[in-house]
């Protein structure tokens, strides 16, 4: 066994059967291909690279050989046709794309082997995604702009560049692989429909510099909203502060720190628009100092703190937007599975949630804070679905599979 086949599902086989073309291009950021490669390969993808002649003269096609284990395509003939690897294709790649590479696929040019190969894939109705990476001035260029947003009205996904330091940067890989894994697997399932969701924990403050809050990262709403929106959903996100980094993504932000204001910014959102499917993964303070001190209290002091409700922002939401499927989530630190369930499916009717994720917070792998969680889901229609602990991008999927077939129900 290769040392690439060693690697080949080693973190899950989401992509296990599928085949996807990676272009490269003659951008200095070639050398991040190899990641993404790497990356789509440990989610089980099979991986063919193909580049162009300007590509080969910054990196040697046996680096992309060694990555993946399988001969780099320089150019096109003999026994493998651009016709042969595009019928056999689940999609193109291409990362990096330089803007020579934009303007030729968009204006029909196919005078290398990357740019023929799209023009192919293309007209086969196959997948393409582009990862744009140059000079910032050169990414600003009107004609550069105008053949990115050409590709996107023929079906091409762009993933925007990273704009730092003068520069329209390669994406995080992670992002990458992301897109195309959602693009691939679940295509553009939620295109048409607005979601709303919430992340992360609320603060209230005693003083100027202390407060009530939870150990919430936003992990999970983050990723809720990114897989959401790769899937072709509008998306608004609602956050407090995160400690787990907002990931760039598609989505509409606000950022907020109290719950109330939290509550204020669902409100406006949802009064400016129909929301399909409002999806509260935050976990905002339930409760709030009756009286906020304007100055710092002293240490050393013994203090007493009367707390009040914060309101309940599911509740108003429904009560504003009686006809949006509402997904709650409920964090419980149960003593048996049944405690769990029960609990979860009271809230789940007290504030007329359609799907609730029941979140066990009580073990230490899993929970706030943790890339994993213990849920089980319920609804709609009486539906129990025990996932067990799962990392939190897998139940953002499922989830987001379960809103995607109730919306269809109900239309």
């Amino acid at each position: 066994m290769s040392e690439a086949e060693v690697i080949v599902g080693s973190e899950s086989r989401s992509l296990e059967g599928r085949l996807i073309v990676l272009g490269v291009t003659a951008s200095v950021s070639i050398y991040r291909s190899v990641d993404l490669a790497r990356r789509l390969m440990r989610w089980g993808a099979e991986i063919r690279v193909v580049m162009s002649s300007e590509a080969q003269r910054l990196v040697s096609p046996m680096l992309f050989e060694w990555a993946t284990g399988s001969r780099s395509i320089t150019v096109f003939g003999g026994a493998e046709s651009h016709i042969d690897v595009a019928r056999k294709a689940d999609m193109l790649l291409i990362a990096p794309a330089t803007a020579n590479t934009i303007a030729k696929i968009s204006s029909g040019v196919s005078d290398t082997s990357v740019t023929l190969l799209a023009q192919t894939m293309l007209g086969s109705g196959k997948p393409v995604v582009v990862v744009p990476a140059m000079n910032k001035a050169l990414y600003d260029s009107p004609i550069i702009r105008e053949a990115v947003e050409h590709l996107r009205r023929i079906g091409v996904v762009v993933v925007e560049p990273v704009v730092e330091e003068g520069k329209a940067k390669y994406p995080p890989v992670e992002e990458v692989a992301w897109r195309a894994e959602a693009l691939l697997l679940r295509g553009m399932d939620l295109r048409g429909r607005s979601i709303l969701v919430t992340a992360g924990p609320t603060r209230e403050y005693i003083d100027p510099v202390r407060y009530i809050s939870n150990p919430s990262s936003g992990r999970m709403g983050v990723y809720i909203a990114l897989e959401a929106a790769y899937r072709g959903a509008e998306v608004y996100l609602v956050h407090g502060p995160l400690s787990a980094g907002l990931l760039r993504g598609p989505a509409r932000v606000v950022s907020v720190e109290s719950t109330e204001e939290m509550l204020n910014a669902v409100l406006s959102i949802a009064s400016e628009r129909r929301v399909d499917a409002a999806i509260f993964a935050a976990a905002p303070a339930d409760y709030k100092p009756s009286e906020r001190m304007g100055y710092k209290i002293l240490s050393g002091h013994s203090i007493s703190v009367r707390l009040k409700p914060t309101p309940k922002i599911i509740d108003e939401f429904r009560a504003a937007c009686p006809d949006s499927l509402i997904v709650g989530f409920a964090a419980e630190t149960p003593r048996s599975s049944g405690e769990l369930a029960s609990k979860a499916l009271e809230k789940m009717r007290r504030h007329g949630m359609n799907i609730v994720v029941a979140n066990n917070v009580a073990g230490r792998k899993a929970g706030f804070s943790s890339n994993y969680i213990d849920a089980l889901i319920l609804g709609p229609g009486s539906r129990s679905e025990k996932l067990g602990v799962v990392e939190k991008k897998m139940l953002a999927r499922r989830l987001l599979d379960l809103v995607r077939d109730a919306l269809s129900d109900e239309t």
